[in-house]
């Protein structure tokens, strides 16, 4: 049996637990490991054995989880759809395994059922005393974390969890579609124009094509075109906080600017609150592979990058919240109103603006009806499942398109990567580029330009022309992956503040330059290096104009900024009468995660 014990640093499996456990899912990829001895001996001085029977259920699918649950003997079954028509076995676990995947960590409910297959025991540990014990054992919890990574990237490749029924051309299919791979939520799409499924589930609920995308989850909920927030809160995503407390900050945008910002400010004892108008990661979040990212020599996913960095700030006691899109920011009492398009509002002493870029969409004839089904701007597992078999396009030429090249080379028997430019050198790292050019299944097509995308239902082919020769020519290509620069998401922030003629919001020295001049003079100060033109609101990372856009400047952007607050708090800043600011010096922290 491939399992744990052919894996290097895994703990060594009992002979008892391969004689008992026939056929338990093996740990290829790491997402299953069994816990050593030692390991199961500190979690035991700190949890709950309990007998359980064949058929009883430990988590079930749809709900929140409060334990984890560790295996001592017998063997625990996961089971997607558990009591309906389409119910199907995913795994089967024995001793010395736990059970949960990252819904667990960060409070979103269970895409599975968990049901004890063969009777035995359990160690049961709420979420708090989990919490409480890795804090001491880093090892213990990065172990946790690995395997709650992985599992949830297995439950994606599944297509297990919910299931969104639309059209490929309905623009509503498409926006549902994003919001759950964004926010690396399992879930199935099934094509109304294309999929049998389809028709038979539309029957199965009475309900009209016209009253599609559908949300389906277990035969049990059904939503007719929900809006994000309805979905979200259906997974348990975390909302906005209700009231409007004055908190010390707030911080719009959480790609590696935002997360940053978010564990600095939280881990010195700033109230912080994060918002997100899509999901957490930003632009950075869709990349397959981050290679040159410090301390991580091996490369890492975006996502992955993503999930620590979010659990890190929750570990402090930062709140994120997604989706909730801000769409004005005004001062107000010596504070920051930032409203958002759903009508809400939050109140904070001080902002942080990390807002990010998003990729420009491709302006050609035909792409707009294939976005989403065939036409991606992001490479995750989400897109690469789909291009096993037919070769694709990736057009181009920065550090994004070269990671995305050499991830989806990894699926696809053929990636073209379409430049505009006549070299790779003007835009792409020096590391990326020779793997590029090395790959067998890359072909670099330079001085290139796609003019159009050819396809009814789905791409079947693009069309380039080469700028040396004029000639027009197809690729048969049956994905397109598209990165060609981005722009910055301050539409909102229009007459609040300075912003350079390509909308990134200005800081430092440019922004006091267009300040009327008593605005500084009232403060007794220059402008800080991080701020804008509104004084204690700061901006980081790709938002900013003149930032370097690299995740490690980002991260480095969003610790600074939080100098920078601290500094602003500092100049005498105080609330107004009667307000209720948290103080760095009382608040309390919040229960860890991690180390």
């Amino acid at each position: 049996m491939a399992g744990d014990e052919t894996r290097p640093g895994a703990a060594p499996v009992p002979e008892e637990a391969e004689e008992n456990v026939p056929f338990e899912t093996p740990d290829i990829y790491g997402a299953y490991p069994r816990l050593s001895d030692d390991q199961m001996d500190r979690l035991a001085q700190h949890g709950r054995r309990r007998a359980v029977d064949a058929g009883d259920v430990l988590i079930r699918e749809g709900e929140r989880c409060e334990t984890f649950y560790v295996l001592l003997s017998g063997s625990v079954t996961i089971v997607e759809g558990y009591g309906t028509p389409d119910e199907r076995l995913l795994r089967v676990h024995g001793p010395g395994r736990f059970i949960g995947e990252l819904g667990l960590l960060n409070g979103q409910v269970a895409f599975y059922t968990a049901m004890v297959r063969d009777p035995g025991e359990v160690l049961a540990l709420s979420m708090d005393q989990l919490r409480e014990l890795v804090t001491r054992d880093s090892i213990l919890g990065d172990v946790v974390l690995r395997a709650c990574l992985g599992r949830r990237a297995l439950l994606v490749g599944q297509g297990a969890g919910f299931r969104i029924i639309g059209s490929r051309y309905s623009p509503d299919t498409r926006r549902l579609r994003e919001f759950a791979a964004r926010n690396r939520l399992p879930y199935r799409w099934i094509d109304l124009e294309t999929d049998e499924e389809a028709e038979a589930l539309l029957r199965r609920f009475a309900v009209d094509p016209e009253q599609t995308p559908l949300v389906i989850w277990r035969d049990t909920t059904l939503l007719r075109n929900p809006s994000n927030a309805e979905l979200a809160r259906l997974i348990g995503l975390p909302p906005l906080p209700s009231g409007n407390g004055r908190g010390d900050l707030l911080i719009v945008g959480s790609g590696p600017a935002g997360l940053a910002a978010a564990v600095n400010a939280a881990s010195e004892g700033l109230g912080t609150t994060v918002v997100e108008a899509m999901a957490t990661g930003g632009q950075a979040g869709t990349s397959s592979r981050i290679d040159n990212c410090f301390g991580f020599p091996s490369g890492i996913s975006g996502a992955e990058l993503t999930e620590r960095a979010v659990l890190q700030a929750g570990k402090f006691g930062a709140r994120i919240s997604v989706p909730a899109e801000a769409a004005r920011l005004e001062r107000r009492d010596g504070h920051y109103a930032v409203g958002f398009a759903d009508g809400s509002e939050i109140t904070a002493r001080t902002v942080v603006l990390a807002t990010g870029a998003r990729y420009r969409r491709l302006q050609v004839p035909g792409i707009e009806p294939l976005e989403g089904a065939s036409v991606h701007y992001s490479a995750t597992v989400y897109e690469a499942q789909q291009c096993r078999t037919d070769p694709v396009a990736v057009v181009g030429g920065g550090n994004s398109a070269g990671q995305a090249v050499l991830f989806l080379a990894g699926f696809a028997p053929q990636v073209y990567l379409l430049v505009r430019g006549p070299s790779l050198e003007s835009h792409m790292s020096r590391y990326l580029i020779d793997q590029v050019e090395r790959h067998p299944r890359v072909r670099v097509l330079l001085h290139t330009e796609m003019t159009e995308a050819l396809g009814d239902k789905v791409l079947e082919a693009v069309t380039v022309v080469d700028h040396r020769t004029g000639e027009h020519r197809h690729l048969a290509v049956r994905a397109l992956f598209v990165f060609t620069g981005a722009d910055p998401h301050t539409e909102w922030l229009s007459g609040a503040l300075a912003l350079d003629a390509r909308g990134f919001v200005l800081t430092g020295a440019e922004a006091q330059a267009c300040s009327v001049p008593e605005l500084w003079q009232s403060q007794g100060r220059d402008c800080l290096t991080l701020e804008t033109g509104l004084p204690g609101v700061f901006a980081a990372g790709d938002v900013r104009s003149g930032s370097v856009k690299r995740v490690a400047s980002a991260v480095g952007e969003g610790a600074m900024s939080i100098h920078f607050v601290h500094r602003y708090l500092g100049l005498g800043h105080t609330a107004a009468p009667g307000g209720t600011d948290s103080s760095p010096h009382t608040r309390r922290k919040e229960s860890a995660w991690l180390a």
